[in-house]
This record gives C-alpha cells, structure tokens and sequence, in this order.
C-alpha cells in the first residue's frame, strides 16, 4: 500500500486546498505517483468527473495537479448546502438524497442521557470513505489527503470521516496548516493540538505556516518555542504568494478573478476593456464559470448585488445556484431582475449558466427542489423548465459560434427550448444567452468568438487576445504551487513522513478531548 498523509488546518480556509494541492504537484515533478483524497467536502463548486461522477472541483484541482484523471474515490461524499440547515448528500458522485445536520452528523444527548452521543447518517460512511482510501493507496505510490475545518472539532469527533477519523483508521501522519495572515497562528497550532486526544494527538507530527509575510528570520524564535511546546516539526513556512487561481470549496477570494483583481490587470488589445458583472445569487454555484473571462486581457469581473452595478457592465452573467427559485425571487426583491428585463429589451447582453439559464426562462415547475411547484420565471428566453428527481451529470462537447466546446452538466432542471436560436443546450434571443453548461468558457476558442459578440452588442472596441489559453494558465497556477512547497519546505522531511508515518514518540499536550 502506498504512503499516505493529512493535510488538516487550524480553521476552515487555512490553506489545506493549496497544500494538499502543492504538495500532489511537487510529488509528481519528482516522478512520484501520487492522487488527492478528501473524505467529505461540503462545498456548491462541484465538477463532473468523466465516469459522470460528482465530486468537489477541489479535488479535481488536485488530480489536475497530480496529472492524473479525477474519480469519485477521490472525494467519496460531497455535501452541497441547499439551506443553512440542510443539504443534498452525493455518495460516490451520485445523490443519495437530502439530510438536515441533525440528521448527518448526529446530535449531542443532554444531561439525562448520560452524554452518550446519537451517531447521524455520517457515521455509517467511515467504511465507504475508507475503502476508497485505501483504493487509492494501492493504485497509488502516495495519497495526498486533505481535511475540512478543523480537526479540534471535538462536538463532531465520534463520527468524524474526514479528518482525524480517517488519519486514526488509516495510521496516516498529519501536518496541521495554519493561516498566519489572520494572526495568532501559534496559539492555533497549540490550541488544535491540545484539544485532541491522546490517540489522535500521536499522529500530529507537526506544521505549515502559511501565508507568511517579511522577514522569515522573525519568525524563526516563535518556532522553535513551539517545537519545545509541543515537540513538533515546522515543515515548512509558505510566504503569502498573490493571485492564486485555483479552485477551493467556496472561497471566492481565491479563484482566478481573484488573481485579477490583487495584480495590475493585463491591458486590453483594443481600445477598450469588457466590463462583467455577476449577480451574486443565493447559494451561488460554480462561480469558476467565470475565471475565463477574467483571465482575458482587458475583461474586469466583479460580483454585484444591486441593480445601479449592472448598469455599466457590457456583460451580466447570472451563475448557477443551488436555489433556483431562491435565486428568482432574490432577483426581484432586490430589484435586479427588472434591471435585466431593461437590458434584453434594450439588446445588452445577458448569459445565464445552469440555474442562472432556468430563471431567464417563462415559468419552472419545481417539485424537488424547493417545492413551489410552478413559479413564473423572468421571461427572457423561450424555455420552460421542469425539476427532475434525477440529476443529470454529463460531460458534454458541442459547437457554438462555430467552434468546439466543452462543458460539464450538474442540474436537476430539464429544460424545454421552444424557440429561439439554439446555443449548446439552450438558447439564444437577442443578446440573452442560456446554456445548461458549466465550463464552457474555458474553451478557448469559443470564448473569444462569444466576447466578439458582447463587444460588439455592448458598443465597445473590445478584441479578445488571440493567445489566451485558459489550460496553460491553470498549469502555470499548479506549477506555482509545487515550487511554494519545493522551495519553501522541508520536503525531505515531508517524504519521510508520506513514507514512513507518524514519527513515534511525539508528547502528549494537555489536556486532550474525552
């Protein structure tokens, strides 16, 4: 069986997706076989995997990392939020159905119950999760496994199956990474390790220090006290690197967007630039959709949630959600929706993705979704939409404007198209677009020919550059965070431990967890 290692973190958002991720693409440069492994995710930023699996885009930034072809063993369960008390449980890429978090982590007994704990459905998933794992370590020479949150979770520690749960069940060595942009790292790294047991706490053979601004040699004093606190390894201090363009749960800070708004933006080849705003809709999903067009020299990205920022935009892209009759009525609370009746009418483009396609259309009948049965949509395009109980889960290619695309389908919406020109899956009136299809805009091709066309309906002296490749750019991402990890950690030691283990003998820090 190959070697294996957990990338846990201090809190959610510490950097575990970029980690894990540099860690799976430094492996590989050295020749090493190596694949992500994340046991749960709960995140709305999902991809399917060419088996027509659904799994976190995360770990298929990983496997992107790693070279190798993403599947659902690499992210077992997937949990997508469809309230703040309920989402849809996607078991090996399929949808299993819809789970309170009382009912999937289970709830804590009160004092009549002599604090024993009622497991939830999570607990049942431990075997799953752990078979995929150790799938993948014998197909693999190492598994880069990531957690989520923390793993001082201690409320949800009896059915954990992504954290210390599987690090416990597998005997795999953690490194806990913590965020030192948001400060009081050290007191994080002690805190975490303390509030485990002592069982757990053996397998914490140390930590990354991420996000490091000035002058390493400050910091140095503050690891070695933690090293005589906790008598554990620093593997590294990764400095904070601007503009990484990768895909995390759902971090929107971190997307390629991102990078353009921290960097000077690339001038345009025209005259003028393509201004596009995204209507943050409700449970928003997959918001990479727009990471092309923001990768485009000249193409400025904003999310925008009053309908006075539309106004200036040449492009108004309406995302996917998890909440397509939320995201309706949303709409028209704020406003927005009679903003974008205003822009059809007056032949300003509009796109709408997924859902964002759905609520453009005359009326959805949604009986699984939220159950609101037929709910009048804005009118723009000439669909009517339908919720199946079936998802569909599709990797679709096709042609568009007269170049080949690509996509991904993630929808529980069955759309019927009655007229109109006919544009991938969906629709084209006017200057309002509707595709069902996720990704599209990374095909290079297409997406200049499609920004010809909003340049030209906008009135602007907008050119798309004729070299953008959205494929080599995502690779040189990948490839800046192999070299975070390469020169800014101890990799030997890293390799030691993926090899080897959790190091024997490490203390135990009081005062530990029941």
């Amino acid at each position: 069986m190959g070697g294996g290692l957990l990338i846990a973190g201090t809190t959610s958002d510490a950097g575990k997706s970029v980690v894990t991720a540099g860690i799976c693409r430094w492996l590989v440069r050295r020749g090493v076989k190596v694949a992500p492994f994340k046991g749960q995710n709960m995140s709305l930023n999902s991809f399917v995997t060419r088996e027509g699996a659904e799994i976190g885009r995360a770990q298929a930034m990983q496997a992107q990392a790693a070279r190798v072809e993403p599947t659902a063993l690499m992210n077992p369960v997937l949990l997508k939020p469809g309230s703040d008390r309920s989402s849809q449980v996607v078991l090996m890429g399929r949808p299993v159905g819809e789970l309170s978090a009382r009912g999937f982590f289970g709830t804590s007994g009160g004092p009549s119950a002599g604090n024993a704990l009622s497991g939830g459905r999570r607990e049942a998933l431990l075997g799953p999760v752990l078979d995929c794992l150790a799938e993948l370590r014998n197909m693999y020479d190492a598994v880069i496994c990531e957690g989520a949150g923390s793993p001082a979770e201690i409320n949800l520690r009896r059915t954990d199956i992504v954290n210390m749960g599987i690090a416990r069940a597998a005997r795999l060595p953690v490194v806990v990474v913590g965020d030192i942009d948001r400060g009081g790292v050290f007191a994080s790294f002690f805190g975490t390790t303390a509030l485990l047991s002592p069982e757990d706490q053996a397998l914490v053979a140390g930590y990354v220090v991420n996000k490091f601004r000035g002058d390493v040699t400050l910091l140095e004093p503050g690891i070695e006290m933690l090293r005589g606190l906790t008598g554990r390894h620093t593997y590294g201090i990764l400095p904070y690197a601007h503009g990484l363009g990768i895909d995390e749960e759902d971090g929107l800070r971190v997307s390629m967007r991102g990078a353009v708004r921290e960097s000077v933006v690339t001038p345009p080849v025209g005259e003028d630039v393509l201004r596009v705003a995204v209507c943050a809709v409700p449970l928003m999903s997959n918001f990479t959709d727009v990471d092309a067009l923001a990768a485009e020299p000249g193409v400025v990205v904003r999310f925008v949630d009053r309908p006075e920022e539309l106004t200036d935009a040449d492009l108004v892209v309406v995302p996917g959600t998890r909440g397509t009759v939320r995201a309706l009525e949303w709409l028209r609370e704020r406003g927005l929706a009679a903003e974008l009746a205003r822009r059809a009418a007056g032949g300003r483009p509009v796109l709408g993705i997924c859902g964002g396609f759905q609520l453009l259309g005359e009326h959805i009948e949604d009986d699984v979704e939220s159950k609101a049965g037929t709910v009048a949509g804005l009118g723009l395009l000439p669909v009517r939409v339908r919720f199946a109980a079936e998802k569909t889960l599709a990797r679709p290619v096709g042609e568009a404007l007269g170049e080949r695309v690509e996509g991904y389908e993630i929808h529980h919406g069955v759309a019927q198209v009655l007229g109109g020109e006919t544009f991938l899956d969906g629709c084209r009136v006017g200057s309002v677009w509707g595709t069902h299809w996720h990704g599209s805009l990374e095909s290079d091709a297409f997406r200049r020919r499609f920004l010809e066309r909003v340049a030209r309906d906008a009135g602007r002296r907008f050119v798309p550059a004729p070299d953008t490749s959205f494929g080599v750019l995502r690779e040189e991402q990948l490839d800046r965070l192999g070299d975070l990890i390469e020169e800014h950690a101890d990799t030997d030691a890293l390799l030691r431990l993926i090899e080897q283990g959790p190091p024997a003998g490490l203390p135990f820090i009081p005062p530990g967890a029941p």
